[in-house]
């Protein structure tokens, strides 16, 4: 497994692991609360079987050690460096829950760092989707956190370059219950791209 590697543009101390070399990249980001292993297996199955590049970002700590409750802006602003920092301009970024919601932030901030958006339970948030730009959406059935009616909603406002996938029995932690489920989900939709 790649090692956590820290980028720390003006004191911020971004985690992020960085693994694979193929062609396809994609940038992932857990749900809050939720550490940069909480999507490990999807992203090594991605790295190893799919030959992608997978860059996963966490929150960077507070003073205590513990994950830092940033805004949404902040954590936008913190992916955004972090594919600057790598040069991963037009990679596919995605994410679970809030993880979900920052991703939709950077691409709706900064369309022109995004090749495409990855959404694993969508939360219920007023961010639009950036116009032209493809879209997977894959929602648990079980999820009553996120429930796939969320997906279905936003699905609905791109439906010309929106899909939406689910996985069958999955609640809210499905990318770690049925993480290469999600993973081939993933790899068949980002191959097809």
């Amino acid at each position: 497994m790649a090692e956590t590697q820290i980028f720390d543009p003006a004191s911020r101390a971004i985690p992020y692991i960085d693994e694979g070399e193929g062609p396809t990249s994609l940038i992932l980001i857990p749900e809050r609360g939720l550490d940069g292993d909480a999507l490990g297996v999807i992203a090594h199955y991605l790295a190893e079987e799919a030959g992608f590049r997978v860059v996963r970002i966490g929150s960077r700590p507070d003073s205590d050690g513990s994950e830092s409750v940033a805004e949404l802006s902040e954590r936008a602003d913190d992916t955004a460096a972090v594919i600057d920092h790598l040069d991963l301009a037009g990679s596919w970024i995605g994410g679970h829950g809030t993880g979900g919601t920052v991703a939709r932030a950077v691409a709706a901030e900064h369309s022109h760092r995004v090749g495409g958006l990855l959404l694993l339970a969508v939360e219920d948030e007023q961010i639009p989707l950036p116009s032209s730009m493809p879209v997977l959406i894959i929602q648990g059935t079980d999820d009553e956190i996120t429930p796939s009616a969320n997906g279905e909603r936003l699905q609905l406002t791109a439906s010309d370059r929106a899909s939406i996938a689910a996985i069958q029995r999955g609640d809210h932690l499905f990318p770690m219950t049925h993480p290469v489920e999600t993973a081939v989900l993933i790899e068949e939709y980002l191959d097809w791209d």
